[in-house]
């Protein structure tokens, strides 16, 4: 008889991925996915470590899942993910968890289910410099038309604030058969868009054995690209200092790599930058969004940006909000800087900007961006916008709602449309956060 297994994701896209991954790794060992923690034999938490209110929230809900095993003595409750490499050995040894899997360990999991099970410590923590999980083609836990595919693990930056590195390991790229056959699953299953994910997609690399050129992550865009023409792709994260010509022309050539592109600028003073160890300047990041605006100038550009760092100065942090107004951003995602444990700032920099101060200057970049977002809005209005219809729009059972390349929601009259369909939608009026006009027609692929 199959086993249950219920899986709850935390954090990023990264690893929503990676919960997929596991989700097949355990399928090969008879368990099969349950949308009922009551009825799980498992319980598995893939985690965040990259702010401290993720780990907060992660707490909270492990107090409560453990309460399901006072009811069921046979629940097994797991913690994998970056959490779980950061702290999970603390949390076995103290009875909070049954099973812990760093993000190199996945594969491990039937084995550390089945050690639980007897009754003995069950944890891999152990990171590697060769796992990428090839071969393994995901399990989609959704009915989503939206997937995510890994092309690289790890992280070789080492900013000062970031325990990306240190939970993940180092850099490593997949090989691009390996993505290709996960890309055709996705569009044999019905999938319209994929993301392709890494911590530095710019960084990608893969040299084929006997080869001596090395595909490059524009090489890789474009082979993904050209695979279906009705397949939408987007990837997420670039790093500024090493996003490249070649990749923005690649996504300017072909209509169905989205125009859109998330460029971390995290602040705009040079002299944060350095203690963060960011390697590029303001100067250098303003050529970049300068090249990026000339090669395809419908692009929608957003952002990470946080204020609050080690020393960080009231004209510093002036500099990240003139930085923001110069680039106009679409959207960011904005936060106060918390320290992570055993990164280089918490160990060799002073946390020396006062809880009340980060959030008095969060709420004015938030206040700031705001404006911002609804100029880029207003500035769309009278547009025709191709459309990928996602859902039934959560304020009305009459329209649907959907994403231009721009990565903008949109929102429009159901009219003579279905999940999945393209269509053209002109708009006619907006919010900050959303773009709303009336459906012109249907086409059968992305052309822009």
């Amino acid at each position: 008889m199959k086993k249950k297994l219920y899986i709850e994701t935390y954090g990023c896209q990264m690893n929503v991925a990676d919960s997929e991954v596991v989700a097949s790794v355990m399928a090969e060992r008879n368990f099969e996915i349950s949308e009922d923690h009551d009825q799980a034999d498992v319980i598995l938490v893939n985690t965040c470590s990259v702010r401290d209110n993720a780990e907060k929230r992660v707490w909270g809900r492990l107090r409560h899942l453990n309460a399901l095993k006072k009811k069921n003595k046979s629940l097994k409750l797991g913690l994998i993910g970056c959490m779980a490499e950061r702290i999970g050995d603390e949390m076995l040894e103290d009875k909070v968890v049954d099973i812990v899997a760093g993000p190199d360990a996945y594969r491990n999991l039937p084995y550390l289910y089945d050690k639980a099970v007897d009754g003995e410590d069950a944890i891999n923590v152990e990171l590697t410099v060769e796992e990428t999980y090839d071969s393994i083609i995901p399990k989609r836990m959704n009915d989503s038309i939206s997937g995510f595919v890994s092309i690289t693990r790890g992280c070789n930056n080492f900013c000062t604030y970031c325990i990306v590195p240190y939970t993940r390991g180092r850099e490593r790229s997949r090989d691009p058969k390996d993505i290709l056959a996960e890309v055709r699953d996705m569009i044999q299953n019905g999938y319209k868009e994929v993301t392709l994910l890494g911590q530095n997609v710019d960084s990608y690399k893969w040299l084929p054995e006997g080869e001596t050129k090395p595909v490059r992550f524009h090489h890789l865009l474009e082979i993904v690209a050209k695979e279906d023409p009705a397949l939408r792709v987007r990837f997420s994260t670039p790093h500024p200092k090493d996003i490249k010509e070649s990749v923005v022309k690649t996504i300017a050539k072909y209509p169905n790599i989205c125009k859109h592109i998330h460029l971390p600028i995290q602040a705009g003073d040079d002299e944060v930058l350095k203690r963060m160890n960011r390697r590029y300047t303001v100067e250098w990041y303003k050529n970049r969004v300068e090249m990026i605006r000339k090669h395809i100038p419908d692009c929608s550009i957003t952002t990470d940006v946080f204020c609050g760092f080690c020393g960080e100065t009231e004209e510093q942090f002036q500099g990240t909000l003139d930085m923001m107004k110069w680039v106009h951003y679409d959207t960011a995602f904005m936060f106060k800087y918390s320290e992570r444990p055993g990164t280089y700032a918490a160990k060799k920099l002073d946390d020396d900007i006062s809880e009340e101060l980060k959030g008095e200057r969060l709420s004015r970049m938030i206040e700031l961006q705001n404006r911002l977002s609804l100029e880029r809005n207003n500035n769309d209005i009278d547009k025709v916008f191709e459309v990928l219809v996602e859902g039934t729009s959560k304020k009305s059972e009459d329209d649907f709602c959907g994403r231009s390349s721009q990565n903008k929601m949109v929102v429009f009259p159901k009219q003579d449309a279905k999940i999945g369909d393209y269509v053209r939608v002109k708009i006619a009026r907006c919010t900050q956060t959303t773009l709303i006009g009336e459906m012109v027609e249907k086409i059968d692929k992305p052309t822009i």
